[in-house]
C-alpha cells in the first residue's frame, strides 16, 4: 500500500536539500533532480508548498518527462488535508504570495536578454547614422 502524507507534511519539504512536489494527488521527492531540471532548480522550488499540478501540466512536459515522475514517487496525499482553493469572489491579491527574485542568477538571466538588445539597437543607430553622412 502506498504511503499517505498530509499536505502539511508535504509542504515541509521545501528546500534545495529536501524538495517534494504534489502533482495530481501524488507526492514526488525531486531533491536529486533539482540540478538536472532543464528549467533550473528555482522552478521546482517555487512549486513546493502547494498543489503543483497546474504548474507541471501548464509547461507542457513531454511524455518522457511525465514518465520520469515514477522514479521520484514517494506516496499519495491525504486529499482531506489539502487547503481549499480560493473562491471566485475573493480578491486575487489576498491570495498571491509573490516574492520578487533578487538572486544573482535572475539578474544574469535578465542581462542575457537585455544586453544583446542594447547592442543591436546601438548597431542599428550607428548604421543609420553612417547612411545619413
Amino acid at each position: 500500500m502506498d504511503k499517505v502524507f498530509s499536505f502539511e507534511q508535504i509542504s515541509a519539504h521545501n528546500s534545495a536539500k529536501d524538495c517534494w512536489l504534489l502533482i495530481n494527488g501524488k507526492v514526488y521527492d525531486v531533491t536529486k533532480f533539482l540540478e538536472e531540471h532543464p528549467g533550473g532548480d528555482d522552478v521546482l522550488l517555487s512549486a513546493t508548498g502547494k498543489d503543483a499540478t497546474v504548474d507541471f501540466e501548464g509547461v507542457g512536459h513531454s511524455e518522457s518527462a511525465k514518465a520520469m515522475l515514477k522514479d521520484y514517487y514517494v506516496g499519495e496525499v491525504d486529499s482531506t488535508t489539502i487547503p481549499e482553493k480560493p473562491r471566485a469572489d475573493e480578491s486575487p491579491k489576498e491570495n498571491l504570495q509573490y516574492q520578487q527574485d533578487n538572486s544573482p542568477k535572475f539578474v544574469i538571466q535578465i542581462l542575457r536578454f537585455v544586453v544583446p538588445l542594447v547592442i543591436l539597437a546601438f548597431a542599428a543607430f550607428v548604421a543609420n547614422y553612417r547612411k545619413s553622412d
